[in-house]
């Protein structure tokens, strides 16, 4: 019997349970992936909490890796035994195993272990995205990146030092910020002390910095938008505090010519030969040891409720993951 973690209202951590789950077998175009590991990301919590909207009851999570324990009919590009990687299916990674759609699965090389591919997938290839699709970055420029010493912020630190591309991060104490420089950060910004808006200028010399990549939102989109060069963009590709405040085009203008999108990772994976060359150059950094995937927070599935209290607490640091047994 399969077990896993759903929830049956929206609230806060607390409304998910563990319960057991009936699976079955893979019909046309399915797998049964038995997890090794499953990714914990700040975008679940918003499921949860109803920001994104989702069918009652429901399971938790879009993202995990594993094995294939069974295939069904027309499935071509995976078989019986593989190990895969996926991050964007439909709610249920938080299981021991699960029935998907094979067109999600992304095979893993033997190089990378099951742990790191939870804890790489979505915030890897949204790394890759936002660094080789958003914008037409050149070695030299200089980004401003909210929360540094996150997920994302670490993968994406290390990428832009490979690249020659110089970051700006913010975090919200000396420790993160330490931990960010350690990544990559070529100067941190200790929020909660610091104007972020102001020692940007300082930094750039007034002149401000091409891209701001925010997954923070609310709380931080006027301090992204004044830290902007002249015809910079601001890259929303997160919303950790909330939605962005209402978009004043006026405002846009006034200051320089701005721009603004809000990118999803979907959108830029649905393309299953995209998709392959993000995660081919993804992978073939991680598996290089060029860039290091920061494991900090380790959790059974069991302890979902204590996870999501940690991640919306801002003490985690990296990458979290749930563990489950090893995979043959």
């Amino acid at each position: 019997m399969a077990n896993g973690i759903r929830f049956h209202e929206i609230g806060g951590p607390e409304v998910m349970q563990w319960e057991s789950l009936e699976v079955g077998e893979p019909g046309p175009g399915e797998v049964r992936v038995r997890h090794a590991a499953v990714g914990l990301n700040f975008a679940d919590t918003y499921f949860r909490s109803g920001l994104y909207p989702a069918a009652l009851p429901a399971g938790m999570g879009v993202e995990g890796a594993g094995v294939v324990e069974a295939v069904g009919a027309f499935v071509t590009h995976v078989a019986e035994g593989d190990r895969v990687t996926y991050t964007g299916s439909p709610l249920g990674a938080y299981s021991t195993e699960r029935i998907m759609s094979a067109d999600h699965l992304i095979k893993l090389p033997g190089s990378i272990p099951f742990d790191t591919a939870a804890a790489m997938t979505m915030r890897g290839l949204t790394s890759a995205y936002l660094l080789r699709r958003i914008a037409p970055l050149r070695e030299g420029d200089t980004v401003l990146l909210h929360a540094a010493a996150g997920g994302v912020g670490l993968i994406f630190t290390q990428w832009a030092r490979l690249l020659g591309i110089n970051v700006i991060g913010t975090v919200s104490t000396d420790a993160k910020a330490a931990v960010a420089r350690a990544h990559g950060c070529e100067h941190t910004i200790i929020y909660t002390r610091e104007d972020v808006a102001t020692r940007v200028r300082e930094i750039t010399e007034g002149a401000g910095v091409p891209v701001v990549f925010d997954s923070i939102g609310r709380t931080t989109y006027q301090s992204s938008i004044d830290s902007l060069a002249r015809r910079g963009l601001l890259v929303c590709f997160g919303t950790a505090s909330g939605q962005v405040p209402p978009i004043n085009a006026m405002e846009l203008a006034v200051k320089g010519s701005l721009y603004v999108t809000r990118p999803a990772l979907a959108d830029y994976i649905a393309d299953k030969d995209e998709r392959a060359a993000l995660a081919g150059e993804l992978f073939d950094h991680v598996g290089s040891g060029r860039i290091d995937v920061e494991i900090n927070q380790r959790y059974a599935l069991e302890e979902a409720v204590q996870a999501h209290r940690d991640l919306e607490s801002g003490s985690s640091i990296g990458s979290s993951v749930f563990e489950l047994e090893p995979a043959a």
